[in-house]
């Protein structure tokens, strides 16, 4: 089991990459991730740029830095429309969400990493690749 959700967790800011409809990079800080069906999951509002985005191309990176070095996990992020799984992710971002989003606002939707890679990187040390597992 690598440690990408400990290690987003405890980074607190992180960046997602996306595309836009005309191929251009688009990058923009996130601060909220969740464990949920052992799967990692972001959070955003469905009326922003970035759920458009994922929508038409659902192949992302998310990247942090930590002591010592950085992780980015680059995948296909899918929408889970689930009850269930945005209260998962409130459950453990109260504290920052609950100012932006209720679980039955029609806005707060979820996404998770399928068919993801995750590389860790550590100062002095080879870059190591594997499969995301939680």
């Amino acid at each position: 089991m690598n440690n990408a959700y400990e290690f987003f967790k405890k980074a607190g800011v992180f960046y997602l990459a996306t595309t836009t409809d005309n191929g251009q990079a688009k990058l923009r800080p996130f601060g909220a991730v969740s464990k949920f069906e052992d799967k990692l999951y972001l959070v955003t509002n469905n009326q922003k740029d970035v759920y458009k985005q994922l929508l038409a191309n659902p192949k992302a990176e998310i990247c942090a830095l930590g002591a010592g070095g950085w992780m980015r996990v680059t995948g296909e992020l899918k929408e889970d429309t689930r009850r269930e799984a945005r209260v998962a992710m409130m459950n453990e971002n109260e504290a920052s969400l609950s100012s932006m989003y209720t679980v039955d606002d029609n806005l707060m939707t979820v996404f998770y990493f399928e068919n993801a890679k995750v590389t860790s990187y550590e100062n002095g040390k080879e870059p190591v690749v594997e499969d995301l597992s939680l």
